[in-house]
């Protein structure tokens, strides 16, 4: 059941979810999925693949984010609150977004499931993910 308001224990979680992003392996996660452009469906099955370099940061960070988005789209965190503490979700899941359909078909079913229900049941999800996906655009048209 969604919360209507944000409480301490939503600060709480906030503040353990940033503290879990400063961890070792996340961070260096997230410094080479920062790093990672798909341009095509093709980029997105090779990094799909235990062999790819960046295989292990893309397995690290999709399950963090999926964890950390499950538990607002479950009612364990205020979804609104959460989204507005931290951007880096969207700016991750953006780059998947244009390939979920493929990827539900190719890869699992439930990829990206609360991801996208995050960006698509809360106005911060909304905002960030359009953002994240028209600044993608951008860069990618101007290469």
């Amino acid at each position: 059941m969604p919360k209507d308001f944000p409480d301490h224990h939503d600060a709480d979680l906030v503040i353990r979810f940033y503290e879990m992003r400063r961890e070792a392996v996340t961070r260096d996660a997230r410094k080479a999925m920062a790093a990672w452009m798909p341009k095509t469906w093709d980029d997105v099955v090779a990094l799909s693949k235990p062999d790819h370099p960046n295989n292990a940061a893309f397995r690290q960070l999709s399950g963090y984010w999926e964890m950390v988005y499950g538990m607002a789209r479950h009612g364990i965190a205020h979804g609104e609150f959460l989204m507005e503490n931290s951007g880096e979700g969207m700016f991750f899941y953006s780059r998947f977004e244009p390939y979920l359909a493929q990827m539900r078909e190719h890869m699992s079913p439930r990829i990206f499931t609360n991801c996208e229900w995050v960006s698509k049941h809360t106005e911060m999800g909304k905002t960030q993910l359009a953002m994240f996906v028209a600044r993608w655009a951008k860069m990618n048209a101007a290469k």
